[in-house]
């Protein structure tokens, strides 16, 4: 991370001159360094130097006297080496080149970092760097640099940052088969080091079975199936009924990797979690159950679900907030007291009209997917019981929570995994091209070298 102590780190290039000559194109650039240079020789104090134009901006030689200074320190801290002095700072100024057309892109996109964004980034430096914001300050004032400075680099770095993620990102096309093929590579990946614990119960086929014996023992074994569906323990009914090698071991083939089990039983295993019955399936020898008695190395994961319905009342020039806690509190009491159902009431008063057509039923979604206080009121509400009334930013609401249910989105978060994957891959491969592109399209002018040579590009 650069910082900048120079108060004119990338200010616009017109700023150097008045209003009448804003319009005026480069050549006027020569006259204007010409007089900078006669004050340097007539006054005491050495003015700061423009090393470099780009486009309408500048890069000052106090700008590449401070960022080599950061590296350094930086360098210096992780015990890193660094090149001779002069590829440094060859390095520094081509880095500022590109961070000022990068800052000046995000000014065309009109994209601005207010305040409260910026104290919340320097926090998060803060908190990354394991100090607090004031021992932040203090580490930025000991290195010799101004806070201040530090402060509005940071601003533009966030802005740049955003401009580049914006056009880039624009430049991107992931397909569907992309993602459906890493995602399998990558649970195929996980798979091979998860441990299952399994049982197993095998209906045998007699020799000689007859087809209505074969239907007869199919049948069986689908009765069982929902037996240990719905309860029953597994080592019994292995014990009673199984013909299997582990029978007499309540059908526990202990643990093993897919690659261990006989291919039949592996072949039927495909992620599936702790405590899942699966079957029955054929075999040449008959039928079979399994029950995955418990699961060691498998990335699972599960989200809750809430289905909530609820009762909406905007305020308005002529509702107040009073009012629309006062008509809730009347309707509560009308569905507490069964004279009222909520169905009833929300599609009478809800002014959310797409659940209000639906009793004020929200469906079964995520909480995080809702506002705040939204959010807050049915992850801890008790199912069944009507909340207060409480406010967000689309008026005063009551709401029930009818269910929770617990919901396995293990392969939704593999598809997610191998998008970011496949996002980043691709981020860092069309970075590079178009800071390349803005890099060659810009107009870029090296007016002198840090000793003072000129050097035009």
């Amino acid at each position: 991370m650069d910082i900048h102590e120079a108060p004119h780190s990338g200010a616009s290039f017109s700023l150097l001159l008045d209003d009448t000559m804003k319009n005026w194109k480069f050549p006027l650039v020569s006259t204007l360094l010409l007089m900078l240079t006669m004050n340097v020789q007539a006054a005491p104090i050495e003015l700061d130097r423009v090393i470099a134009i780009v486009d309408e901006g500048v890069v000052l030689q106090s700008d590449i006297d401070t960022s080599v200074k950061t590296v350094k320190i930086n360098a210096k801290e992780k015990g890193q080496p660094l090149p001779d002095e002069g590829v440094l700072r060859e390095q520094v100024l081509e880095k500022l080149i590109v961070d000022t057309i990068q800052s000046q892109q995000a000014e065309k996109m009109g994209i601005r970092i207010d305040d409260t964004r910026l104290e919340d980034a320097l926090k998060n430096i803060a908190k990354e760097n394991n100090i607090t914001l004031a021992q932040l300050q203090q580490k930025t004032a000991e290195q010799g640099l101004s806070y201040a400075s530090f402060r509005e680099q940071i601003r533009k770095e966030i802005a740049a940052s955003e401009a580049r993620n914006a056009q880039v990102r624009r430049r991107i096309n992931i397909l569907p088969q992309e993602v459906e093929s890493l995602a399998l590579l990558l649970s195929e990946e996980t798979q091979a080091t998860v441990q299952y614990k399994i049982s197993h119960i095998q209906l045998r086929t007699e020799d000689g079975a007859t087809q209505a014996d074969k239907e007869a023992l199919e049948q069986q074994a689908k009765e069982l199936t929902e037996r240990l569906q719905q309860g029953a323990d597994f080592a019994t009914m292995a014990y009673t009924y199984s013909k299997g090698p582990k029978a007499l071991q309540g059908g526990d083939w202990g643990w093993m990797r897919k690659e261990e089990m006989p291919t039949i039983f592996a072949d039927q295993i495909t992620g599936q979690g702790k405590s899942s019955i699966i079957g029955p399936f054929r075999s040449g020898v008959g039928f079979h159950i399994l029950k995955i008695d418990d699961v060691k190395g498998l990335e699972t994961i599960a989200v809750t679900e809430v289905n909530a319905r609820h009762i909406l009342i905007k305020t308005s020039v002529i509702m107040s907030d009073e009012g629309a806690q006062r008509q809730l509190n009347n309707i509560v009491a009308d569905i507490n007291a069964e004279k009222e159902t909520f169905a009833d009431m929300a599609q009478r008063y809800s002014q959310d009209p797409g659940s209000a057509a639906a009793n004020g039923e929200l469906g079964f979604q995520t909480p995080d997917l809702y506002v705040p206080e939204f959010k807050h009121q049915v992850e801890t509400l008790p199912t069944g019981q009507i909340s207060k009334p409480f406010k967000t930013v689309h008026g005063w609401h009551v709401v029930e929570v009818l269910e929770r249910r617990q919901v396995d989105r293990t392969d939704a978060a593999m598809k997610n995994k191998a998008y970011r994957i496949l996002l980043n891959r691709k981020f860092n491969e069309e970075a590079g091209a178009w800071l390349q592109e803005i890099r060659a399209s810009a107009y870029v002018e090296i007016l002198q070298d840090d000793d003072g040579e000129e050097d035009n590009e």
